[in-house]
């Protein structure tokens, strides 16, 4: 990978953003990461390095509205199909007597 094709590879994708180091009681040093991007170009939250002991933590940020949301559209779009199917009239012709 050239220079140039790394470059350009920074620009095609949104930066990533590290915050300053917060130093807790217990010792531990707290790095924020974000990602600036979308639109409105708003940061949002990735995760934390949590740095103890010289050893780094990787903790990933986790939008729990997000995966709620997905979970509801999952479960209208299984209603959906769901009524859809015993709706809907097969396809097939209905091999039930009739009087003539």
């Amino acid at each position: 990978m050239t220079i140039r094709d790394r470059v350009e590879q920074l620009v095609a994708e949104p930066p990533i953003v590290f915050g300053e180091p917060i130093d807790t009681a217990d010792g531990a040093t707290v790095i924020t990461v974000s990602s600036v991007g979308g639109l409105l170009r708003h940061p949002r939250p990735v995760g934390v390095f949590v740095v103890h002991e010289g050893r780094a933590h990787w903790t990933p940020a986790m939008d729990a509205n997000r995966i709620a949301q997905l979970g509801e559209w999952i479960g209208l779009l299984t209603g959906v199909i769901a009524a859809l199917a015993l709706l809907r009239r097969p396809p097939w012709p209905d091999l039930g007597h009739r009087p003539v």
